[in-house]
């Protein structure tokens, strides 16, 4: 059933499925991999020989985020149409990982930036190393952090703490994160796979109905909290996409030197 999918890679062990970004080394989003990750979650819910999912990425990375080639082109052809199919396909994504009927755990081999880092907060269980850079960093680009960052970060590390990095866009490690609670646990990168797909086996081997209920029973809260909240949340990103300083953030960064920003 997931013959469709080029952009993720799906491999099966067991009853656990392992799903891989695959734009390697870094691994950020292709108009396809964007597409394909808001489709595959509710495919999932679908499939009777899967307990249990791992994402992660291709190599050296989890998910670099926005790709800036395209982010580039975008912004010289003035494509309004695919801003507006980006921004629906990336609410699908994070509903898609809260209605998951199956425990997700995110395998965060290295860097996980922008929609990156909301992916490794969305699912159930997120185990990174500890060198791992990870940020938020729509605002160094002229964007909101509307597509999952400040609906989750918040509810994960506090909202002090959630404000001092969403608006800076600074990175943390791994390690950092999992000290402030953003993700499950952090480990050396020796250790990660014994650490991830140890505990894929463990839930695996749980009555799958019990495991997949116990899920959506903990996500109840999530869901009732963020109803209305996503979509509000990506319009308020939606807006930036149309400012000079997004053009100027993207444009600065694509000819590396300092940006100008002027608040227009």
């Amino acid at each position: 059933m997931y013959e469709k999918y080029t952009a993720l890679k799906i491999e099966r062990r067991g009853r656990i499925l392992v799903v891989t970004m695959h734009n390697p080394p870094l691994n950020p989003m292709t108009p396809q991999m964007h597409n394909e990750l808001s489709r595959i979650f509710f495919d999932i819910n679908n499939d009777p020989d899967t307990s249990v999912v791992v994402l992660t990425g291709a190599e050296k990375g989890f998910s670099a985020g926005g790709n800036l080639k395209g982010i580039v082109k975008r912004l010289e052809e003035n494509n309004l149409g695919e801003v507006m199919v980006s921004v629906h396909e990336g609410s699908q994504i994070l509903k898609g990982l809260l209605g998951l009927k199956k425990p997700i755990i995110a395998r965060v081999n290295g860097a996980a930036i922008g929609l990156g880092s909301s992916l490794a907060a969305f699912c159930d269980i997120s185990i990174a190393v500890e060198t791992a850079k990870i940020a938020d960093t729509h605002v160094k680009i002229g964007l909101a952090a509307g597509d999952g960052g400040s609906a989750m970060w918040p509810l994960l590390m506090g909202f002090g703490k959630a404000r001092r990095y969403l608006f800076t866009g600074d990175m943390m490690t791994g390690k950092e994160a999992a000290e402030m609670g953003l993700i499950s646990e952090s480990c050396p990168a020796e250790e990660l796979d014994e650490r991830v797909y140890g505990l894929a086996e463990k839930l695996a081997a749980l009555p799958p109905i019990a495991l997949s209920n116990t899920k959506r029973a903990v996500n109840l809260l999530l869901m009732r909290l963020l109803d209305g909240v996503i979509d509000s949340q990506f319009a308020l990103e939606s807006e930036c996409f149309f400012t000079a300083d997004h053009k100027e953030a993207i444009f600065a960064l694509n000819e590396k030197r300092e940006p100008h920003f002027t608040g227009k």
